[in-house]
C-alpha cells in the first residue's frame, strides 16, 4: 500500500483536529484535513470555557494571549451546594476560566492550521478505510457524490461521538446516556444576568446560561421529569420554563435564532490506537459538560499526540512512541468522565444519602486546602500526571510551569520552536552538543543548579536536582527513546 500520498490524514475539523493538523503541519509533516462539513464556522456551539491548562497550551503556539482577548476571565466557578472555587488560586499566568465559544477557537485554529500548510478537504465523508504494515487508505465520498481514496502513513480520527473513523476499524464505544432530554436555546435577554455565567439547581430543575458576545446568549436547560426523545418539537416557553424553575426568573428571553434537544453520554473508547489509526477528543471519549472540559480534553489529546507523530514520520522515534499516547491519554479520559459525571449526579441530588455525601463534601472541599488544590488541578488541567518509569525523578511526568529563562524568555515561548527544552544552570555549557531542532538548550534566570528536559508539550522528561561536574552526561541524560523520553540518537 502507498501511504506517501500524505503522511497523516484528520478526520475532523473540529477544535482537536485543527490544532492537531497545524501542530503537524508547522512540524513539516504533509498533513489533510477531512471534513464532511461544508467550511463554515458555526455558531452553534456547545463548549464556552477555556481552562488554564489548555491556555497555556495555545501558548506554546504564540496564541494564548491571543484567544485569552478574546473571551471574559471567570475567577470563581460555581458548583453544587454554594461551593465556590477560587481559580485564581490555579498555578498558572492564566488562572482564570475564559468564557469564550468554541467557535472563537476554531476560527484561531483554522488560521493557524491553513498557514501553516494544511491541505483542507470538506464535503468529504469517510466512508471505510482499510490498513496495513506500510500505510492507511481511506475511502470517502465528496460533496458531488463522487468517491475516492486517499493515502496516509497514519490517519488520526477526530470527528466526534459519531466517529467513522472509530466505527472503521471496529471500536465500540461503550457507556450510556446520564441526562435525556436537554434543551439549548440560542436568545436574547431582555435583562441580561449580572453575573458571566450563571447555573443553578432547584428541585428538578437545572439552567446554565453564557454569553456569547454577539447579543445572544445560550440557555441550556434540564428537567428530571421531562424525558422525551431529542427530535421532539422544542418551543421557546418551554425553555423559559424550566429556566424560570431553576434560576427564578427567564431574564426576558425572546428572539432565538437556534433551538435543540440533545443527551449528555459518557463513553470512552477501550483504545486510542489501532495500528496506523488513531483517536483524539470526542471521537475517543465523550462525558457530561459539568465542568466545561469537553473541549479541554480534546485540546489536550492533539498536543499529546502531535509531536510524537512527527518525531515517529521525521525518523527520530520509533513507532512504539504512539502507544504512549493511550497509555497517558486514556486514563486522563476516564477520569474526566468520571469526575464529570460525579459532578452531574451530586448537583442533581435528591435521595437523603446523596444530599448528605454532597454536604460532606462541600465541607472537606471549603476546609482542606489539599482537596481543593487537586480538584481545582483536575478541573483545569495543570494537575494531570502521565506514568513515568520506576526510579524516575518525582517531577517526570508532571506539567511543568511556565518559569523564567536567562535572558527573559518564558519557558513556553520557548516551546514554541516544537522542540525538546532542556533547561540548565546558568553559564553551563551544552555538554551534550545535541542538535537545535530536536532539543533546545536554556539556561534558569535564577541561581538553581537543576536540570530539567521538557517535552514539546510541557511535560517533564528527565531531571536531577543538581548537575554534577561532568555535566547532562554524567548526570544520566537519557540518550535514546526508553518508553517515556525521546531523545535524538533515537
Amino acid at each position: 500500500m502507498n501511504g506517501t500520498a500524505h503522511s497523516v490524514i484528520v478526520v475532523g475539523a473540529g477544535p482537536t483536529g485543527l490544532l492537531l493538523a497545524g501542530d503537524l503541519a508547522a512540524a513539516g509533516v504533509r498533513v489533510t484535513l477531512v471534513e464532511k462539513r461544508p467550511h463554515r464556522i458555526s455558531n452553534l456551539s456547545r463548549a464556552f470555557a477555556v481552562h488554564a491548562r489548555t491556555l497555556e497550551l495555545l501558548d506554546a503556539r504564540a496564541l494564548g494571549d491571543e484567544v485569552d482577548r478574546l473571551g471574559r476571565p471567570l475567577g470563581r466557578l460555581r458548583l453544587f451546594g454554594g461551593l465556590t472555587l477560587d481559580l485564581t488560586q490555579v498555578p498558572s499566568r492564566f488562572n482564570h476560566l475564559l468564557v469564550l465559544p468554541q467557535y472563537e477557537v476554531e476560527r484561531v485554529l483554522e488560521r493557524r492550521a491553513a498557514g501553516a500548510g494544511v491541505v483542507f478537504a470538506y464535503e468529504t465523508e469517510v466512508t471505510g478505510l482499510v490498513q496495513d504494515a506500510d500505510g492507511v487508505t481511506l475511502r470517502v465520498r465528496r460533496g458531488d457524490g463522487g468517491r475516492a481514496e486517499l493515502g496516509a502513513a497514519y490517519v488520526v480520527g477526530a470527528d466526534g461521538m459519531r466517529s467513522a473513523v472509530r466505527e472503521a476499524v471496529g471500536l465500540p464505544f461503550p457507556g450510556r446516556s446520564v441526562v435525556r432530554s436537554v434543551v439549548l436555546a440560542d436568545v436574547r435577554l431582555a435583562e441580561p444576568p449580572p453575573d458571566l455565567l450563571t447555573v443553578n439547581t432547584v428541585g428538578d430543575a437545572f439552567a446554565f446560561i453564557a454569553p456569547f458576545g454577539d447579543g445572544y446568549h445560550r440557555v441550556i436547560g434540564w428537567h428530571r421529569a421531562r424525558d422525551v426523545p431529542d427530535d421532539a418539537p422544542l418551543a421557546l416557553d418551554e425553555v423559559r420554563e424550566i429556566t424560570r424553575l431553576a434560576l427564578g426568573r427567564d431574564h426576558g428571553m425572546h428572539d432565538p435564532r437556534w433551538m435543540s434537544r440533545f443527551h449528555s453520554d459518557e463513553r470512552q473508547a477501550p483504545h486510542y490506537r489501532v495500528g496506523r489509526v488513531l483517536l483524539a477528543g470526542d471521537a475517543a471519549h465523550v462525558h457530561t459538560p459539568a465542568g466545561g472540559q469537553g473541549m479541554n480534553v480534546g485540546l489536550q489529546d492533539a498536543a499529546n499526540l502531535g509531536w510524537k507523530l512527527a518525531a515517529v514520520l521525521h525518523g527520530r522515534a520509533g513507532d512504539a512512541l504512539l502507544d504512549t499516547y493511550e497509555a497517558e491519554r486514556h486514563p486522563v479520559g476516564r477520569a474526566v468522565l468520571r469526575g464529570s459525571g460525579a459532578v452531574v449526579r451530586l448537583a442533581m441530588a435528591r435521595r437523603p444519602w446523596a444530599l448528605a455525601g454532597r454536604a460532606v463534601l462541600t465541607t472537606v472541599l471549603r476546609r482542606v486546602r489539599p482537596a481543593r488544590t487537586r480538584i481545582l488541578g483536575q478541573l483545569t488541567g495543570v494537575g494531570v500526571r502521565y506514568p513515568a518509569p520506576r526510579g524516575s525523578h518525582a517531577l517526570v511526568g508532571r506539567r511543568v510551569p511556565d518559569v523564567l529563562l536567562d535572558g527573559g524568555e518564558r519557558l513556553y515561548e520557548a516551546l514554541r520552536a516544537g522542540a525538546f527544552v532542556l533547561i540548565l544552570p546558568k553559564g553551563t555549557r551544552d555538554a551534550a552538543a545535541h542538535r537545535s531542532d530536536v532539543v533546545r538548550v536554556a539556561h534558569w534566570a535564577d541561581g538553581r543548579r537543576a536540570a530539567l528536559l521538557v517535552r514539546p508539550d510541557g511535560y517533564a522528561a528527565w531531571a536531577v536536582d543538581a548537575l554534577p561536574d561532568g555535566g547532562v552526561e554524567a548526570a544520566g541524560f537519557p540518550r535514546d527513546f526508553a518508553g517515556y523520553a525521546l531523545m535524538p540518537d533515537a
